[in-house]
């Protein structure tokens, strides 16, 4: 006997993660084997295109598979044609398995009974009846992402926080943009359930895929100790939305710099791109250019560049102006709290804390982040600057 070959717990509707299985084949090849003996076809393969494919292949190498259930020997002059047709019908029976299981799932999505793996995510754990429990050391960890996309982050800044500090996710420590976005946009965190978000396109390659409608979701409202309150979650995927809005329109990724808060926030007054931050020795040397002419060269766009300086200088001014408009804007903040959306109510209340600091002396960058929207040059001295809570200021700095 040269060995016995087998993948336990592994399906059989295709070849690909069926290490024994392809490394009996390679055993053929090699001359080590000259005769395989399997119960039956569905254990050899239960895709009819495989069972024909690897069949043949040992064929032609002279090699026989006798599978002891059916009673065929590949060798045989009509055992090709009472395999292939049984091969088929072993396809058949992993196909009629698939939508049985595929039914069994629905029906509990239907009854409100979750298929989940908490491994996967952070800030939960299952219970012995299935049930998702707060894991409260990831759970912090959880609360602080969301914080760090609040304050302005976006998720590219966040992974480079946590990877900088070492943290590790469920994945390890590369906290992909994707992963921090996915984590976002998770309803689990505010007590909800959506079941069927993705689903099974075909039975045989398992491939899934989004589920934007093809296949009936079922949600379920406080099913489970939320880790995120609800109306900060929902203050967070309106600000998820309103930047993809931005990213839209001007065509960039926001927040994309690590490096500086004012990235895809200077836009050019003549062809309305973004401003690029092009550096110097020193930061008193660093200006920022039209991605247009720093794509395109100099003709590209007649749009002059902005010193580092002037964008802090008029942020500065601009800021102050609004501290000194407290009284006043304070009211329409209040009833934004009262009255707005969860993402207003947000902002109000940030807007309202910040401004109680009083007027700044010089520009820091947790506060670039956390209220600018953007600033619209006009030219190399006049800036429009709009925060986040639709207030707007005109800044003109003395021409040097």
């Amino acid at each position: 006997m040269a060995g016995i070959y087998a993948d336990e717990g592994i399906t059989a509707t295709n070849t690909k993660k069926r290490e024994n299985f392809k490394r009996m084949i390679e055993d053929c090849e090699k001359g080590n084997i000259d005769l395989v003996i399997t119960k039956s076809i569905s254990r050899f393969a239960r895709n009819t295109q495989d069972c024909l494919f690897y069949s043949r292949k040992l064929k032609e190498l002279r090699i026989p598979i006798i599978f002891e259930k059916e009673g065929i020997n590949t060798m045989d002059a009509s055992g090709e044609l009472l395999f292939t047709i049984l091969s088929s019908l072993a396809q058949e029976e992993s196909r009629n398995i698939s939508e049985n299981c595929k039914w069994a799932i629905r029906h509990n999505f239907a009854k409100g009974k979750p298929s989940l793996d908490a491994k996967h995510f952070l800030g939960y754990d299952k219970n012995e009846d299935g049930k998702l429990v707060v894991n409260k050391e990831q759970a912090a960890l959880v609360k602080r992402i969301f914080l760090l996309f609040e304050e302005g982050l976006s998720e590219t800044e966040i992974g480079h926080v946590l990877r900088g500090e070492g943290i590790k996710g469920m994945r390890g420590d590369t906290w992909p943009n994707t992963a921090i976005r996915n984590m976002l946009r998770n309803e689990k965190y505010c007590g909800d359930l959506l079941m069927q978000k993705t689903y099974t396109v075909d039975f045989l390659s398992k491939k899934k895929a989004k589920n934007n409608g093809e296949v009936e979701q079922y949600f379920v409202e406080d099913n489970h100790e939320a880790i995120i309150p609800k109306d900060e979650w929902k203050a967070v995927q309106l600000e998820l939305d309103r930047r993809e809005r931005y990213m839209q329109e001007f065509g960039l990724g926001i927040y994309s710099n690590c490096f500086s808060p004012y990235s895809g926030h200077i836009i050019c007054p003549k062809c309305g791109r973004p401003f690029r931050k092009c550096g110097g020795k020193n930061n008193s040397l660093d200006y920022w250019m039209c991605a247009s002419k720093k794509d395109n060269g100099a003709g590209a766009c007649s749009a002059e560049n902005i010193k580092a300086k002037s964008l802090d200088e008029a942020f500065r001014i601009a800021w102050n102006s609004l501290v000194k408009d407290r009284n006043k804007l304070k009211k329409e903040w209040e009833r934004r709290i009262n009255e707005g959306d969860p993402l207003e109510r947000l902002r109000a209340k940030q807007f309202i804390a910040q401004t109680e600091e009083g007027a700044i002396k010089a520009v820091y960058q947790e506060l670039i982040r956390l209220v600018l929207e953007r600033i619209n040059v006009i030219d190399k001295t006049t800036f429009e600057v709009r925060f986040l809570d639709g207030s707007v200021k005109m800044v003109c700095l003395p021409t040097e």
